[in-house]
């Protein structure tokens, strides 16, 4: 069975490949905790997340952006204590603030609905057909980046932001010999909208 070749002999990271990566992602607050961990996760690899990712959900109130919210410094400070996730004051500030971006944004038109807007409501289907050829941001990664920085999101540059739509499902870059693309394709297909 062909893969896309990333994802290594890790069992967890092939799992994760065959069964979540490029799986479109409807929920606001499951693409508002993939959004978080692909920014926790730039300067490092992504198995290094994936194998901390439930740490980072019981560090993170269960990536509840409604709990986040309200954090400070003295929560600031507890995860920087935390040894189960990446303890980078940065990108700990960072969540907390896109927990209140993403409150705003949910509240006015939907966290799903102003993601998926970008792409009609349906996945972007791409045909490369080896690893090399897929970029590390296009044009539309670097829009939504602006547009979520404008809204007052951070760590959420282009490539960051590329890497998200991948594994949420907004694009589909399973590669064309991979089993998962056609999946993946097809479940864009049977899913119509989020709106």
């Amino acid at each position: 069975m062909e893969r896309c070749g990333w994802e290594g002999q890790a069992p967890d990271y092939v799992a994760y490949h065959d069964t979540e990566w490029g799986v479109p992602e409807y929920d606001p607050r499951a693409l508002w905790e993939k959004l978080i961990l692909d920014g926790f996760q730039a300067g490092l690899s992504w198995i290094t997340i994936l194998r901390k990712r439930e740490a980072f959900r019981a560090a993170f109130a269960g990536f509840d952006p409604i709990v986040v919210a309200t954090w400070g410094e003295a929560d600031v400070q507890r995860l920087l204590g935390d040894p189960g996730i990446i303890r980078h004051r940065g990108k700990i500030e960072a969540t907390i603030t896109n927990a209140r971006a993403y409150l705003e944004v949910n509240a006015a038109v939907g966290f799903d609905k102003f993601l998926w807007n970008y792409v009609d409501g349906r996945p972007l289907q791409t045909n490369f057909s080896s690893r090399d050829q897929v970029p590390p941001k296009t044009t539309l990664s670097e829009q939504v980046s602006k547009d979520l920085r404008a809204k007052g999101f951070k760590f959420v540059g282009p490539t960051i932001v590329y890497a998200f739509m991948e594994a949420s499902g907004l694009v589909n870059d399973h590669i064309t010999p991979c089993f998962r693309h056609a999946d993946c394709a097809a479940m864009g297909r049977r899913t119509d909208s989020a709106q």
